[in-house]
């Protein structure tokens, strides 16, 4: 079980807060919403990072905390977030305690810097897409919506989907869908887009769906869409998701005071498994070859795990199908060994990429 917050503290009323609490202003549901809050282990007048803002529903939790924190830095490479973080700012809950900054969370040690961000309390990092992007049906994101292929968090930068669909050879495209998805049909799917961009470019999500769902057969009862791995797929490779994870993750641990705490909730086997593996080796002490008779590595344990994985409770299942993949891992900072900066760090281990 996750750490609780202090028993006197409670959820504000004001403002949005009469609605039920695990649903955001644009009446989407926040994934895991009082058990990452509560994961925090927020206090009085603290600082946090919110590094995946979405559509704010966990910021507003914070915020909302009486007796209040302090200062709460909003981060999210898509505009549309920011400007979301924008309002809530001028919220009363918000005025001048919620700092949005627009950018991708794999550069959080360089906004953290250019920010001025102090050495934090919590870092809360919800993974993935967010049920805003899902839902907004000009971004791609979704096969439920005829769309351009895009599916990038930040519209403003990067290469859209419809570039790899179009551009990359049949090889890298099943390794990606099979990689990232974990579709055991990738090969059949990127021969099927291969030959159909031979009559035309793949500009829309509606023209994707139909290449891969005529390449395995159509849902002959699948659960979901046969296009759902593929489309998921498809998105990690065009923000380099798994990429930057475990960069993120040494910056959040960087930026991380004595006892401040980290919550990740990750919503697929690959990026649970880059978490995962962070916090394990992070949270040991020697790392050197079991057959070395001598300690050499000189590593030291930053973190220490709190609790068990945390997955969503039935009731929150009931009412959010989304959140069935949800797992939420929790870990502290520890004070450092000497005040000399670590020669290794997980991502020394981990590489940059999963």
């Amino acid at each position: 079980m996750t750490a609780k917050p202090a028993p006197s503290r409670r959820i504000s009323s004001d403002h949005a807060w009469d609605r039920p609490r695990h649903i955001t202003d644009g009446g989407h549901f926040s994934v895991l919403l009082d058990e990452a809050v509560a994961a925090l282990a927020p206090k009085a007048g603290g600082a946090y990072l919110d590094g995946t803002f979405g559509g704010g529903g966990h910021s507003r939790a914070l915020l909302a905390l009486q007796p209040p924190i302090g200062d709460l830095w909003a981060v999210d490479a898509d505009p549309d977030a920011i400007a979301r973080a924008e309002e809530l700012s001028c919220e009363p809950v918000g005025m001048g305690r919620l700092h949005p900054v627009h950018g991708n969370f794999g550069d959080l040690a360089r906004l953290a810097k250019d920010r001025g961000i102090p050495p934090l309390d919590g870092i809360l990092l919800d993974l993935g897409v967010s049920s805003f992007q899902l839902d907004e049906g000009d971004r791609g994101f979704s096969f439920r919506f005829d769309a351009p292929l895009d599916m990038r968090f930040d519209p403003t930068s990067g290469i859209p989907a419809a570039d790899i669909v179009n551009g990359w050879d049949e090889a890298d495209l099943a390794n990606a869908i099979w990689r990232y998805g974990d579709e055991r049909q990738s090969r059949a799917i990127a021969r099927a887009i291969v030959a159909a961009r031979l009559d035309a470019p793949i500009v829309s999500t509606g023209q994707l769906a139909a290449i891969v769902s005529d390449a395995v057969g159509g849902r002959r009862g699948r659960p979901t869409h046969p296009a759902t791995k593929t489309f998921q797929a498809l998105r990690i490779a065009v923000n380099e998701e798994l990429d930057v994870l475990p960069r993120v993750l040494a910056a959040a641990l960087d930026l991380l005071a004595p006892g401040g705490r980290l919550a990740v909730i990750a919503f697929h086997s690959l990026e649970d498994r880059v978490v995962k593996q962070f916090v394990d080796l992070e949270a040991t002490g020697c790392i050197c070859p079991p057959e070395q008779p001598v300690c050499t590595c000189g590593h030291t344990p930053r973190l220490r795990k709190i609790g068990k994985p945390v997955k969503p409770s039935d009731s929150e299942l009931a009412q959010n199908a989304r959140s069935r993949s949800a797992i939420l891992r929790v870990a502290e900072r520890l004070p450092d060994a000497n005040p000399i900066e670590h020669s290794l760090h997980a991502t020394d281990i981990l590489g940059d990429a999963a």
